[in-house]
C-alpha cells in the first residue's frame, strides 16, 4: 500500500489545471451506453473510478476506446449481458445507475449494492420508488439489486427528498421511456444539467422547468454523441482552500465562477483573496481570516463535498466557526484527526425547528450516536502526525492539513485519495509542496 510523506509550512505558488468533473464523468460514460453507436467523451480526469466504469462496461461487452490524453470513445452496440458482477460492482457506488441501461437493452437488470465512501446511509430508495413509478420493479436479493421491466412509460414522480444521484437514475430511465415523466423537486446540480446537455445531443427530449422540475418526453432511440466535461468544481475548492489555508497564491485554470457562487460568497466573509478572469479563478491569502457559519444545503446552496476542507481552512480563521452539515448523516470523521493535530473542535447537535425540512438525508435512519454540527475554535497551530484516509473528501482534508502543518506528516490509505483527484501529488508538488508518494 502505497503513502504520502508531506513536510508542511511552504506555501503554494503557481497554477494548477482542472479536469473534468468526477460526479459528471463516469456518469456521462453510463449514459452513453443509451445510444446505439459511438460517442466520444472528452476532459476526462484520470481517477480510478474512471478507470474502474470502463472495466464495467468492458465486462458488459461493450468497446471503451482511450483517444488520445482526455478524450473516451464508447460503442455500446455490442452490450451483451444484463448483469454486473460482485466483483466489479461493489469497488463504486455507481453500479445501480447501470439499471436504467439494462432495462432499456435487455428487459432486466442484476447489479451489486454499491460500495464507495462511508459517509452515511445512501437513501436508494428515492431512486428505485421512481424507476417503480415508471413501471419497473425492483428488488433485493441474494445481495443483488435485481429489476425487471417490459417497458418504461412515463410518468410524475415527486422525490421525497432532493437526490443528485437519483435524478440522474431517473432521467436517464426516463429519456427512452414511452411518454411523457415529470420529475418534481429534482437536484439543480450543474453536473445533472451536463448529463441533461449531453443526453439532449444523442437525441433525447429533455428540458427544466421552473421550480425544480425536469420535463423529459420519451424518444425511441438515441445515437452517440460527441460532449465535452464540465470542470470539477470539487477539485477547484480543494486547490482554493489548501492555496489559502497555507497562505499561498494560485490559479485554477478552467475554474467556473458560476459553479461556485456559495463558496465564493463564504470566501467574502472570512477575507480571502480570488479574482475572476476569462484564464480561471485565482485564489490567494492577503490576510487574517475571520471566523464564519457555513451550513450545507443543497444545490445551489454550500455543498457537502466542500465541508471538510473548509473545516480545515477554518482552523486558520480567527474566531469561533460553526459547520452545520444537512446532507449526509455521517461527515465528520476527520474531526478526531484534526482534533490530534491540536484543533480545539467540539461535535453536537443543534436545535432545529423542522428537522424534517432541514436536513436531506432519512432521519429515520439515522445513527442516534452522529452528531450534525462542530464548532471549530481557531486560530490553530497544526501538528504534524500520522494518519489513515477514510473517504475521498477526508483524505484532500488531511492532506491539506499536513501542508498547513509544520514538520513531518504520513497519511496511508491513499487509494481514496486517488478515486477522485488525478495526480494529486504531483500537481501539489508542481505548486511547491513537499509532498511524496511512497510504496508504489
Amino acid at each position: 500500500m502505497s503513502k504520502f510523506v508531506i513536510t508542511g509550512g511552504t506555501p503554494l505558488h503557481g497554477s494548477v489545471r482542472v479536469g473534468g468533473a468526477k460526479n459528471a464523468s463516469y456518469k456521462l460514460m453510463i449514459a452513453a451506453l443509451l445510444g446505439n453507436s459511438e460517442s466520444r467523451l472528452l476532459n476526462f480526469s484520470r481517477i480510478s473510478d474512471v478507470e474502474l466504469v470502463s472495466k464495467i462496461i468492458e465486462y458488459l461487452g461493450c468497446q471503451v476506446n482511450k483517444d488520445g490524453e482526455r478524450a473516451i470513445s464508447i460503442d455500446p452496440s455490442t452490450i451483451k449481458d444484463h448483469k454486473i458482477d460482485r466483483e466489479h460492482g461493489e469497488q463504486g457506488r455507481f453500479s445501480t445507475m447501470f439499471i436504467p441501461v439494462l432495462l432499456h437493452k435487455f428487459g432486466k437488470a442484476e447489479v451489486p449494492a454499491p460500495g464507495g465512501d462511508k459517509i452515511g446511509k445512501r437513501p436508494l430508495d428515492r431512486h428505485f420508488n421512481g424507476l417503480r413509478a415508471l413501471g419497473a420493479k425492483v428488488w433485493f436479493e441474494d445481495g443483488m439489486y435485481k429489476a425487471e421491466a417490459k417497458e418504461l412509460v412515463g410518468t410524475t414522480y415527486k422525490f421525497k427528498k432532493n437526490s443528485h444521484t437519483g435524478t440522474e437514475t431517473l432521467i436517464m430511465a426516463a429519456a427512452l421511456a414511452k411518454g411523457t415523466t415529470i420529475l418534481e423537486n429534482a437536484a439543480l446540480e450543474p453536473e445533472i444539467d451536463d448529463l441533461i446537455d449531453y443526453l439532449n445531443k444523442m437525441g433525447a427530449n429533455i428540458r427544466r422547468r421552473a421550480h425544480r422540475v425536469i420535463e423529459i418526453t420519451g424518444v425511441k432511440e438515441m445515437t452517440g454523441a460527441i460532449h465535452k466535461i464540465i470542470p470539477d468544481r470539487n477539485e477547484t475548492v480543494s486547490y482554493a482552500c489548501a492555496a489559502i489555508c497555507t497562505k499561498g497564491d494560485v490559479i485554477i485554470e478552467n475554474a467556473r465562477h458560476d459553479h461556485l457562487t456559495s463558496f465564493l460568497e463564504k470566501l467574502d466573509e472570512i477575507g480571502a483573496g480570488y479574482e475572476i478572469g476569462d484564464y480561471g479563478i485565482r485564489f490567494f491569502y492577503k490576510g487574517p481570516l475571520r471566523a464564519t457559519d457555513v451550513t450545507t444545503e443543497i444545490e445551489p446552496g454550500f455543498m457537502t463535498d466542500w465541508q471538510p476542507l473548509w473545516a480545515t481552512l477554518m482552523t486558520q480563521c480567527e474566531g469561533v466557526s460553526v459547520i452545520h452539515e444537512t446532507i449526509m448523516a455521517n461527515r465528520f470523521q476527520y474531526v478526531d484527526e484534526l482534533v490530534k493535530m491540536g484543533v480545539k473542535i467540539e461535535k453536537y447537535n443543534p436545535e432545529v425547528a423542522h428537522p424534517e425540512k432541514v436536513y436531506n438525508f432519512d432521519l429515520e435512519n439515522d445513527d442516534s450516536s452522529n452528531k450534525h454540527a462542530i464548532r471549530i475554535y481557531g486560530k490553530a497551530e497544526l501538528k504534524p502526525g500520522e494518519f489513515w484516509v477514510k473517504d475521498l473528501r477526508h483524505g484532500a482534508t488531511l492532506i491539506m492539513a499536513a501542508m498547513t502543518a509544520n514538520g513531518v506528516s504520513t497519511i496511508e490509505g491513499i487509494e481514496h485519495v486517488d478515486r477522485g483527484y488525478e495526480n494529486l501529488d504531483g500537481r501539489l508538488r508542481s505548486m511547491g509542496a513537499k509532498i511524496e508518494r511512497i510504496g508504489e
